[in-house]
């Protein structure tokens, strides 16, 4: 299942311009224009990771911090504010938040921070899961480096986020009902071929060139990616 982030900002062009570069990347997003909101939705539990803005409208960035830690909510936080000074920064990391970038950004780095707040969280759990693998084939979850044989192969996004959903079901029969909602969200038939055609494009990227064939057609009911017995 592809991570969540929730984006409270009031900026309308800094938040279109995060969930665009954070979906691309492979992420669900969701956005709040106000405190108030962003604070009904951090508390819901669903989300892998929160962007907060200091200085919002109805509730301030830092009473919204203050609220989830009250209430025991421990999804990591990077506050993304104009305010940087070092006095700023500190009394946001030792008010609750997990990191702190100070506007400007660069995306890049905002996006390398949150795969690392999420690595290291896995939810709070203390568990954390940096790889997936199959065979000689190996997902970093972090990076988003995909390697077979030790050989790169690049992935867009939807493809990469297919193939993290088959490597968290490897060696079991998953349906095109299963990938219709555990990577495209689709909660119903959208009556296309869309969960065909992205397999084809991703076996023979994962496939083409290899003599052991990882994903597997199980006829008459989806796919499996694994290695037969």
């Amino acid at each position: 299942m592809s991570q969540k982030v929730l984006v409270i900002e009031d900026d309308q062009r800094t938040a279109d311009f995060l969930c665009k570069g954070l979906s691309d990347a492979g992420y669900l997003t969701d956005r709040a224009a106000d405190g108030r909101d962003g604070l009904f939705l951090a508390t819901d539990g669903s989300y892998d990771a929160v962007v907060l803005d200091r200085m919002l409208p109805g509730i301030d960035g830092m009473a919204v911090l203050a609220a989830m830690r009250a209430a025991k909510v421990a999804t990591p936080v990077l506050i993304l504010s104009s305010l940087g000074t070092v006095d700023a920064r500190v009394e946001g990391l030792t008010s609750g938040a997990d990191d702190y970038l100070a506007k400007p950004f660069a995306f890049s780095e905002l996006l390398a921070r949150l795969r690392l707040l999420m690595a290291r969280s896995d939810k709070g759990t203390g568990q954390i899961e940096v790889t997936l693998s199959c065979a000689d084939l190996e997902v970093n979850l972090l990076t988003r480096r995909v390697t077979r044989g030790g050989q790169r192969i690049d992935l867009q996004p939807r493809e990469f986020r297919l193939l993290e959903y088959l490597l968290r079901h490897k060696d079991q029969v998953v349906t095109r009902t299963m990938m219709l909602e555990g990577v495209w969200e689709y909660h119903f038939d959208p009556g296309t071929n869309v969960v065909d055609v992205h397999v084809s494009r991703l076996r023979r990227k994962i496939d083409d060139g290899f003599a052991q064939p990882l994903l597997h057609t199980v006829r008459g009911a989806g796919y499996m990616l694994g290695q037969p017995e």
